[in-house]
């Protein structure tokens, strides 16, 4: 589904701020009511907790967080023109202090972080398409965030291996599960590796064949 219209960030420090929507055949916003009901779940665990939106597109999901409180946001998005249409909503919301935006594959960026690194990731894939349940394993796996979220189609067959929190929205799902919470630090970010450009808060990581 393509993004048609504006996005309304709809509670926190930038209440009824709109964000331009990604371009794309293949980008699917959240719909509102899943967001607010997603965030309102959330609550207070999101103020000053590091976020990570994943299949970030416009970003909506990331910058309700931070409106929301939270410390930032890391948004890890693979299409070029969406990723400019990110960063275009960051800048009009002076936000970009408090962001980092990754161009690359949202599976191998959690793939490659090699333990917990986040407090809350916040996940938007395609839909039937397979990304919730590989990012499930990874987290079961090496769990990148120390609280997942994810949104899929509520028919996806999507069965998490540990004990999950599941809510339905129409044909929408939200699943979550938690890591252990025996001996998970959090990290702090990377230091951003040479391949960046000359923008700190961009750095490209290569697709997933």
């Amino acid at each position: 589904m393509r993004e048609a219209s504006p996005l309304r960030i709809i509670a926190g420090k930038w209440k009824g701020r709109t964000v331009s929507p990604a371009p794309g055949l293949h980008v699917r916003p959240t719909a509102g009511r899943v967001r607010e009901a997603w965030m309102a779940i959330l609550g207070p665990r999101l103020a000053g907790a590091t976020v990570a939106d994943l299949f970030a597109g416009s970003g909506a999901l990331g910058l309700e967080a931070l409106s929301r409180g939270a410390s930032h946001v890391t948004f890890v998005e693979q299409s070029h023109r969406a990723v400019g249409v990110l960063e275009r909503n960051i800048a009009d919301l002076n936000a970009a202090g408090r962001s980092t935006v990754i161009r690359g594959d949202a599976v191998a960026h959690v793939r490659n972080l090699g333990g917990a690194r986040y407090d809350i990731a916040l996940a938007d894939p395609p839909y039937d398409q397979g990304f919730a349940r590989q990012l499930l394993a990874l987290h079961e796996q090496s769990p990148f965030a120390a609280e997942l979220w994810i949104e899929h189609h509520a028919m996806e067959p999507v069965t998490p291996a540990v004990p999950a929190v599941q809510r339905r929205y129409g044909r929408t799902m939200l699943t979550s599960v938690r890591a252990p919470s025996r001996g998970l630090a959090m990290r702090p970010a990377r230091p951003a590796p040479a391949r960046c450009p000359s923008r700190p808060a961009l750095c490209a990581l290569p697709a997933v064949p």
